[in-house]
Parts: C-alpha cells; sequence; structure tokens
C-alpha cells in the first residue's frame, strides 16, 4: 500500500494525510468511496450466520419508544419479519467467517493490525437503527445496501436514558445530518455521537478498532507475564524480625520483598512486549481453526489469524516464537502481508519451514496457489 498515494476511499486523501488530518481527530464523509458496492452477504445468508454459535449477533428492535434487545444464537424463526419496521440484525466478525467482508477490512490496515478489530454488518428494515450513543473507538460506516440517514456531531451532556437495555444518550443535538448511498463512507472519532436510521431495508459495514482500557490491559499484561515467570527459588528470609506486639500489622521487609519481586518481574528484558504481543493476538472467543493442509506452494494466514511483531519476536495466535535474520525478515512479510509466495517461502530455514507446518496442521496457515 502507497501510504501517500490519493485514493477514493478516503475522498482523495492519502492514507498518510487522513491519519494526519482526520485520525481521531474529525468526522469525514466520502461519497462513493467505493464505487459499485455489494453487500458482501445476502439478507437470508446472513440471517443464517445469526444462527450459528460460532458467530457472535444481536437482534435490536424498537417501537412507540420500547427498546429490545436479544444475543445470538438467533434462529431464523425468532427474528421478526423482514416486512416489520424499526428493527436491526447486527453480526460481529463477518470478516471471519467471509472473504469479501475480509477483502473489505483488508482496504483499511493502513491503521495498525494491533488496533484494527472486525467487520460489522447490520442489516435493518425501515426505520431501524440502535438509537444515538457513543463509541469509544474510531469507525469506519460503509453503506453496501439501500440507504441510511445519519445524524452526529459532539455532545456536552454523555448521560444517558436509564432503563433502557442500550446505551442511548439522553440528549443529542446532530451538528449534521446526510444520508448515505452504496458506496458512501462516514468516519468518525471516538466519543463523537451518532444515529444511523434505515431509509427503506439497508445494510451498512462497519469497520471497528481495538481500544484497550489502561486497567485492563494491564490485569492481561500482569498474567500473561505471570504465567511466564521461571520461579528462582529466592525465599522470603526475615533472620532480623523483632518479636512485634502488633502481629496484624504487615511487615516491612516482607512489603519489600514482594516490591522486588514485581520488578524483578517486569524488569526482564522483552517480557512486557512479549505480552503485550500475544495479548494482542489471542484470538477472538467463538474463534475455532480448521486444520489441514490445502494444495498449494505459497503460503496465506487464516482469515481469523492474528499475527504481528517487534524487533526479537513473531506473535500469532496467542503464542510468541523468537525470530531474527532473513527468518524475521520474511515472517514480519507474512504479518504485513498476511502471504508468502513460493520463493519467499523456499527462502525459509528448515527449523521456520517445521514451525511454519505447525501452523498450517492448526489452520492458521494455508498452502495457497499464486
Amino acid at each position: 500500500m502507497d501510504l501517500d498515494a490519493p485514493t477514493a476511499l478516503l475522498g482523495g486523501l492519502s492514507p498518510a494525510a487522513f491519519m494526519r488530518r482526520h485520525w481521531q481527530k474529525k468526522p469525514l464523509v466520502v461519497r462513493q468511496a467505493l464505487p459499485g458496492a455489494t453487500a458482501p452477504i445476502t439478507r437470508p445468508a446472513l440471517f443464517d450466520l445469526a444462527a450459528r454459535d460460532d458467530v457472535e449477533s444481536r437482534l435490536v428492535a424498537q417501537s412507540a419508544g420500547r427498546w429490545q434487545v436479544r444475543y445470538g444464537p438467533l434462529a431464523r424463526r425468532s427474528l421478526p419479519p423482514v416486512g416489520k419496521p424499526g428493527w436491526t440484525l447486527l453480526v460481529q466478525g463477518l470478516d471471519l467467517h467471509l472473504p469479501a467482508a475480509h477483502d473489505l477490512l483488508q482496504r483499511f490496515r493502513f491503521v495498525p493490525d494491533a488496533r484494527l478489530d472486525d467487520l460489522m454488518l447490520s442489516w435493518a428494515s425501515d426505520g431501524g437503527g440502535v438509537g444515538p450513543h457513543l463509541d469509544s473507538y474510531d469507525v469506519f460506516l460503509i453503506q453496501v445496501h439501500g440507504r441510511r440517514r445519519w445524524r452526529f456531531g459532539r455532545v456536552a451532556d454523555e448521560s444517558l436514558v436509564d432503563g433502557l437495555p442500550l446505551k442511548i444518550l439522553r440528549r443529542f443535538e446532530p451538528e449534521q445530518d446526510i444520508v448515505l448511498d452504496p458506496g458512501d463512507l462516514l468516519y468518525l472519532p471516538p466519543r463523537w455521537a451518532h444515529d444511523g436510521i434505515a431509509v427503506g431495508e439497508c445494510m451498512t459495514a462497519s469497520v471497528g478498532f481495538r481500544v484497550p482500557t489502561q486497567g485492563g490491559l494491564a490485569r492481561e499484561l500482569l498474567q500473561r507475564i505471570a504465567d511466564g515467570v521461571d520461579d528462582d527459588g529466592a525465599l522470603y528470609r526475615d533472620p532480623k524480625q523483632p518479636a512485634t506486639a502488633t502481629p496484624g500489622a504487615l511487615p516491612p521487609a516482607l512489603v519489600d520483598f514482594a516490591r522486588a519481586s514485581l520488578e524483578r518481574v517486569l524488569c526482564e528484558p522483552g517480557a512486557l512486549e512479549r505480552a503485550l504481543g500475544e495479548v494482542l493476538t489471542e484470538p477472538k472467543p467463538r474463534v475455532w481453526f480448521d486444520g489441514g493442509a490445502a494444495a498449494g506452494a505459497g503460503l496465506r494466514l487464516d482469515a481469523k489469524t492474528r499475527m504481528l511483531y517487534d524487533d526479537r519476536r513473531v506473535f500469532i495466535n496467542g503464542e510468541a516464537f523468537d525470530a531474527a535474520g532473513r527468518d524475521a525478515r520474511l515472517m514480519r512479510r507474512l504479518a504485513d502481508t498476511r502471504r508468502l509466495d513460493v520463493r519467499d517461502g523456499a527462502a525459509l530455514s528448515d527449523g521456520a519451514r517445521a514451525l511454519l507446518d505447525e501452523w498450517i496442521d492448526a489452520g492458521w496457515l494455508h498452502r495457497s496457489t499464486p
């Protein structure tokens, strides 16, 4: 991807210019970002996906100011009639199950994969939506079928309506009001309020991004680091502990021992980077891989595989592997392009090829034709 080349996807901006001017700063409306865009899946096929155990889905319906939310799997018979207004079916992670959705998501890889989350598709009957709300993450909203009216703007009051199963803003005063046609795109930074309402039957694809919270990420990292700690056998000793009349008090020496134990683990070279790479590539819940090697001499990552790297390791599906030299360069190419051609595969060392064979057996990687 040429980061400095203007692209219709971003309204004539290059990815580099978009990230400077708009990313986490201000919205962007692009007419015909994807000319001729069509839905990556038919309505019946989307309804079938929503009924599967390995697919995250939800149904949102509203009538006369009353809202209802149901979570999948959702059998077809449990969905309202198609002609009934005011309901929406949302299917998360469509890119994990559908090549066309996966290909659409790849267009947005000018943002680091560590931040890119998934592609959600919402089908809505006339008047369907999820109400005015805020997201904590950036989002690209792409109209792929029918029309949807979007109202959006900044908010001064983030209070929510009480007693609803959705986080709907109590006071929403939009700054802009637009209607997207198939192929149009709307980018919104985090915390910009928005309300999308279907104008007739429509489908909207949403490219969402991962936003770890500081506390949540700290918990995951500490757990990962703790799991990888080798006990050095050092025992707490307190030969100078005097007799105490306050046995319930924490001994200061034990506090110091605990602090030094944590500092030793956290200061271990590469421990934080390793834990972070493992956490960020951990597959989502409900993700399963089908093992086995298809015919072909090239290599491609499975659509469900998450792969990242730093200057010492490659990370794939929650695991870390040391890599250096030519193997490291080729592994990084695999992470960046999600495939290796025949020549690159042949250039790997015997050890690296053996490792990739294990990934193929696990279903993380597949052989492919050029």
